[in-house]
């Protein structure tokens, strides 16, 4: 890591706890992420926080999160798959 790099967005989820798992998977494969907007609605009083938690990974790695993301997410569809038949 450079000093100053700075942090990129590289996906929304509808629910922090998504966020979370996203975040653990790239944790996994080395890749340090940090959840965004997961305690947006208490700075206003418990009021529903209208944005989503957002998965967000140094600009240096954004290619290669995403690629493990990507990776996981064919993953899921082949072992859905499986299950049905």
């Amino acid at each position: 890591m450079t000093v100053g790099e700075r942090l990129v967005t590289i996906a929304q989820f509808p629910s922090y706890i998504e966020a979370e798992l996203a975040k653990q998977q790239l944790a996994d494969s080395g890749v340090d992420a940090v959840v965004t907007g997961a305690n947006a609605s208490n700075m206003y009083g418990g009021l529903p926080f209208v944005g989503l938690p957002e998965l967000q990974v140094l600009e240096s790695r954004a290619k290669e999160a995403l690629e493990i993301l990507e990776s996981s997410k064919g993953q899921e569809l082949e072992f859905e798959e499986e299950e049905e038949q």
